[in-house]
């Protein structure tokens, strides 16, 4: 059993680790914790410039604060658009909360308004793993491309699920359910990544 503890706050982002996890049929050999499940105050500036460096960041500010025997994981993931000269990319989280009402999906519809066909509306979703074992440091990745859609659709997922569609997909994620949306999803591939990684000879034997 692989006791993780995630570098993060974000109750969705544990439910969808959770998801995963079960999805790939390792539930009996990872668990998950946060911060606040072992009483500890978490609190990060994301200052980096890249996802991987936010992730680090967030990944050894908490390994400082744990006992021997957890291992950290730490995400960062963002929306990339290309329109928009791929924003808003690390600042994804930052974009929510400053767009009115904390209404990102409506924010970054506006200010597509002027590129209404499906070839400009190119974007990704990014997400950066860093794990923190005894042995070291590992880093996996996950990408998910598709478009935006020229509305909101769809009730399930957070952040910007509700207007992502994913290539050969006419859904959005937030129309999907949460196993067709995590077999392509960018945090789904980096978890896939990791467990992988968990499953090889050479990572066994480091545990």
């Amino acid at each position: 059993m692989h006791p993780f503890v995630l570098a993060t706050n974000n109750v969705n982002k544990l439910a969808e680790m959770q998801q995963i996890t079960a999805l790939l049929g390792w539930e009996e050999h990872l668990s998950w914790h946060t911060p606040q499940a072992l009483g500890i105050r978490f609190e990060v500036a994301e200052t980096a410039t890249t996802y991987l460096g936010n992730a680090r960041l967030k990944a050894h500010a908490l390994r400082a604060l744990l006992e021997q025997g957890f291992w950290v994981l730490a995400d960062d993931s963002g929306l990339e658009v290309d329109a928009l000269g791929g924003q808003p990319g690390v600042l994804s989280a930052r974009f929510h909360l400053r767009s009115p009402g904390g209404d990102g999906c409506s924010a970054l519809l506006q200010t597509l308004h002027a590129f209404p066909e499906k070839k400009q509306r190119s974007a990704r979703f990014r997400c950066v793993l860093v794990v923190l074992s005894p042995q070291g440091e590992y880093v996996f990745e996950g990408v998910c491309g598709g478009h935006i859609a020229s509305e909101k659709r769809g009730d399930r997922g957070f952040g910007f699920d509700p207007i992502f569609i994913p290539g050969g997909e006419r859904r959005t994620f937030a129309e999907m359910s949460p196993e067709e949306k995590h077999s392509m999803s960018h945090r789904g591939m980096a978890l896939q990544a990791l467990i992988a990684w968990l499953g090889s000879s050479s990572s066994r034997t480091s545990c």
